[in-house]
């Protein structure tokens, strides 16, 4: 479509036309900062797993330790 014929269609929209256009025109441009989203490659995925590892088991053993103690006051009661 030319330039000129998009003009003279916006020149005739109303304002609740306009707002869905910059509406469409935002969900365009986010849809396309996604599609060009960071890809990592697995060696940098293994270094990240690497890097929270000990983090990850520090969070998992005070879940359970919160767990164990929930289910012993349940059992109490």
């Amino acid at each position: 479509m030319r330039i000129e014929a998009l003009k003279q269609d916006h020149d005739q929209l109303t304002q609740e036309q306009l707002q869905q256009v910059a509406d469409l025109i935002a969900f365009l441009k986010f849809r396309n900062k996604r599609r060009h989203h960071i890809v990592l490659e697995p060696s940098q995925l293994a270094a990240l797993a690497t890097e929270f590892a000990e983090e990850d088991r520090a969070l998992a053993a005070a879940g359970i330790s919160d767990y164990a103690t929930m289910l012993s006051q349940e059992h109490q009661r």
